[in-house]
C-alpha cells in the first residue's frame, strides 16, 4: 500500500478560490539522484504529463483550469500555499519541499516560492487531457474570483495518482473530500 501523503486544506480568501480538495505532499518518493528526464519518466506513466521545467517562481498565482504537480529534482524551496498578496497575513501555510518531493496542487489553490536554495528546479506536470494552464495572480475582484472558483470546481479529479498510479492515494483522498463538501 502506498504511503499516505501530507494533506493540507485551504479555505477561500477574497482573492483566491482555493479548493475543497486538499494539497498533497509526498516526501522523498522520486528515485535517487533524480533528473528532469528520470522524473518525467517516473510520472508520465501515471498519466501526469510534463508541462515544463521550472525554477523559483516568487509570484503568487493559481490555475483555475487544471490541477498541477511539482516534482522537485534539484534544490529546495519554501512554498506559500493558500494565500495571495492582497490577503491578510492570516491563513495559508508555508511548506518546505526538496529533492525527491512531490506536491500536488488542486485547481484554484494559490502557491508561490518565498525562498529557494541549491538551484531549485522542478518539473510541472498536469493530468492527461488537461487544458494548458492559466495563471491567475490572486488580485482579482470578488466577481472574477467567484468565476475562477467555479472553473476550478469543475476540473475533474484525475483517475491516476501522479506517484502511485491507478491505486494511489490521490484519487481516494480527493473523491472523499469532494463528497464531504457537498
Amino acid at each position: 500500500m502506498a504511503p499516505t501523503p501530507e494533506v493540507y486544506y485551504f479555505s477561500p480568501t477574497s482573492h483566491v478560490p482555493n479548493s475543497v480538495l486538499p494539497v498533497l505532499i509526498y516526501r522523498k518518493v522520486l528515485p535517487a539522484h533524480p533528473t528532469a528526464v528520470s522524473t518525467r519518466d517516473a510520472l508520465e506513466k501515471n498519466l501526469w504529463l510534463q508541462g515544463g521545467v521550472f525554477k523559483t517562481y516568487r509570484t503568487h498565482h493559481f490555475h483555475s483550469v487544471t490541477h498541477e504537480c511539482y516534482a522537485v529534482f534539484k534544490g529546495s524551496s519554501r512554498l506559500l500555499l493558500g494565500r495571495g498578496p492582497l490577503d491578510d497575513t492570516e491563513g495559508g501555510v508555508e511548506v518546505d519541499v526538496s529533492v525527491g518531493d512531490i506536491i500536488v496542487l488542486p485547481a484554484g489553490v494559490s502557491h508561490c516560492s518565498v525562498d529557494s536554495e541549491g538551484e531549485y528546479e522542478y518539473l510541472g506536470l498536469y493530468p492527461e487531457g488537461s487544458p494548458k494552464w492559466d495563471n491567475n495572480f490572486c488580485k482579482a475582484d470578488a466577481g472574477e474570483t467567484a468565476e475562477k472558483a467555479r472553473n476550478a470546481c469543475s476540473v475533474p479529479i484525475p483517475q491516476y495518482d501522479p506517484v502511485y498510479g491507478k491505486d494511489g492515494p490521490l484519487v481516494g483522498i480527493w473523491k472523499k473530500a469532494a463528497a464531504e463538501a457537498v
